[in-house]
C-alpha cells in the first residue's frame, strides 16, 4: 500500500523511547532545571553535530552507486531515522516542559523536586527524589511524579506517616527527612 493512503496521527507514540511513559492527558510535563538543561544539550548536539555528520556519510555512500547493497548507505539511513525520531521526541517534550524550581528551602512538605527519606514498615531508611518523566533513574532513586510512591508522599510533611498501596498490601511510610537540593 502506498504511503499516500496511510493514516498518520499527531500522537507519535513511536517517538517514545522504551521505558519512558507518556505524559498523562491534561497534565504538564514537569521537569527539574538540570533535567531540562540535559535534554536541551542533547537536542543541540544531535541537531548541530551528529545529524550533519551522518548526512555527509549517507551522501557520500549514496554517491558510490548501487544503494541496495551499500552497507554504509543502508546503516546510515537507518541511523538517520533514529536520530530524527529522537529529535522529534526531545522537541515535543521540551516544547511542553514546565521547569520547576526545586530550591524550596523553606518547607518540610513534599512536592515535585523533593528528596525524601522515609522508613518503610520499620525497616531501613530509603531515599527517593521526585523528578519528571524523562529523568527517571531507579539506580539513583529518581522516581517520576506520577509514580504511586510519589503521589502518596506528595503534600505530606516530615514526621508524617502515609499509607502506600502495593500489590502485597498497604505499607506504612514514616517520613524522616524532606529536602530540596540540586540532583546529579
Amino acid at each position: 500500500m502506498s504511503k499516500a493512503f496511510t493514516k498518520e496521527t499527531d500522537q507519535d507514540d513511536d517517538d517514545l523511547p522504551a521505558g519512558v511513559p507518556p505524559i498523562p492527558p491534561g497534565s504538564k510535563n514537569y521537569m527539574t532545571p538540570k533535567g531540562h538543561r540535559r535534554m536541551l544539550d542533547e537536542l543541540r548536539h544531535l541537531v548541530s553535530t551528529e545529524r550533519p555528520e551522518l548526512v555527509n556519510i549517507v551522501s557520500w555512500a549514496a554517491s558510490n552507486g548501487d544503494r541496495s547493497e551499500n552497507g554504509d548507505y543502508i546503516y546510515g539511513k537507518r541511523k538517520l531515522r533514529e536520530i530524527d525520531r529522537r529529535i522529534r521526541f526531545l522537541t515535543k517534550r521540551l516544547e511542553t516542559a514546565e521547569v520547576v524550581d526545586t530550591e524550596r528551602k523553606d518547607t518540610d512538605q513534599v512536592f515535585f523536586g523533593a528528596t525524601v527519606t522515609f522508613n518503610r514498615d520499620g525497616g531501613d531508611d530509603e531515599t527517593i527524589s521526585i523528578v519528571g518523566l524523562d529523568e527517571i533513574n531507579p539506580a539513583k532513586g529518581y522516581v517520576s511524579w506520577i509514580s504511586p510512591i510519589a503521589r502518596t508522599l506528595t503534600k505530606a510533611r516530615e514526621g508524617d506517616t502515609v499509607i502506600l498501596q502495593t500489590p502485597e498490601g498497604p505499607q506504612e511510610l514514616d517520613i524522616v527527612l524532606v529536602e530540596y537540593k540540586e540532583l546529579d
